[in-house]
């Protein structure tokens, strides 16, 4: 599959943001969409999500793909979690086939074991972002889309997240939407700001 964004355009509160935008994503692709603040990284990932829709141009799935919209496992830059439901439900609902069991051998590569089964409103802002890593990059899907991924993490964890995701993607694509390519210097590069 290969996600063909199409001459895009969209403004925001009576700003045009995205200008002609025209990008294509393939299988086993590793991007980095980089730019300044509010150069349009988190609209355009919305808008190849369905969530937004371009003022013009368009954004295609070509090849033989069997949905009307992109299937991935996304990190949005708020964590989207259920507060009530521990880091084990947070992850294992989503994937029907996926057990409690196989959610707590995923998360414990990264939680402890008093993290597992707690409300995931009792975590630090950290961990919790490592839930929603976690659980991204098990749901079944297409494409990788992590916006701001690794906010607040140190060097040492982002590059344990980095390899983490990189496995557990195989051959689908990523992209990381980030304002440094601070340890992801191996991904192409796509940069809103020099559009």
């Amino acid at each position: 599959m290969t996600i063909e964004v199409k001459d895009v355009y969209k403004s925001m509160l009576g700003e045009e943001v995205l200008k002609g935008v025209s990008w294509e994503i393939g299988d086993d692709d590793c991007w980095l969409l980089t730019g300044p603040e509010d150069s349009g990284k988190t609209l355009l990932l919305r808008i190849i999500l369905g969530l937004e829709k371009p003022d013009r141009g368009s954004v295609n799935l070509l090849g033989d793909y069997k949905y009307s919209s992109v299937n991935a496992g996304v990190v949005f830059q708020e964590d989207r979690l259920c507060e009530q439901f521990s880091a084990v439900e947070n992850v294992a609902m989503v994937n029907r086939r996926l057990s409690e069991n196989v959610a707590s051998q995923e998360l414990s590569k990264f939680l402890k074991d008093d993290q597992l089964r707690v409300p995931v409103r009792s975590l630090d802002p950290v961990t919790r972002r490592l839930v929603v890593m976690i659980r991204a990059s098990i749901i079944p899907s297409d494409i990788l889309l992590m916006d701001e991924p690794f906010r607040g993490m140190d060097p040492d964890l982002r590059s344990k997240c980095i390899s983490y995701i990189r496995d557990k993607a195989g051959h689908k694509a990523i992209v990381f939407a980030q304002r440094t390519n601070e340890g992801l210097e191996f991904c192409r590069r796509f940069d809103l700001g020099r559009r």
